[in-house]
């Protein structure tokens, strides 16, 4: 099983103590074995959220299979051909000095 990623570690702590605290107070709970039962029940909740947040970005993760992609491909690279060929006289002093670096 993967480690939870920090944003997934942050979902499921937040889910028990949200869920803590919502469960004490609607509750009104003062035993301590009830509020003991409501901890390990809120503790519960945050697991099942955090294993289900990783199963959720294992799935958008995997690829589907091969030509079911939905994204359209980047069309290829071509270089820029130019209308008139680019003499020295033609080119600017910083490009040229450029040209002359390159050779």
């Amino acid at each position: 099983m993967p480690r939870p990623s920090a944003a997934q570690a942050c979902l499921g702590s937040f889910t028990v103590v949200a869920a803590t605290v919502a469960l004490l107070a609607v509750s009104g709970a003062s035993g301590v074995l009830a509020v003991a039962v409501l901890v390990v029940f809120s503790l519960a909740l945050g697991t099942v959220v955090t294993v289900l947040s990783l199963s959720a970005s294992a799935t958008a993760a995997k690829p589907g299979p091969a030509g079911t992609s939905h994204a359209t491909p980047a069309p290829a690279a071509t270089p820029a051909t130019p209308a008139t060929p680019a003499t020295p006289a033609t080119l600017p002093a910083a490009a040229e000095r450029a040209y002359a670096r390159q050779q």
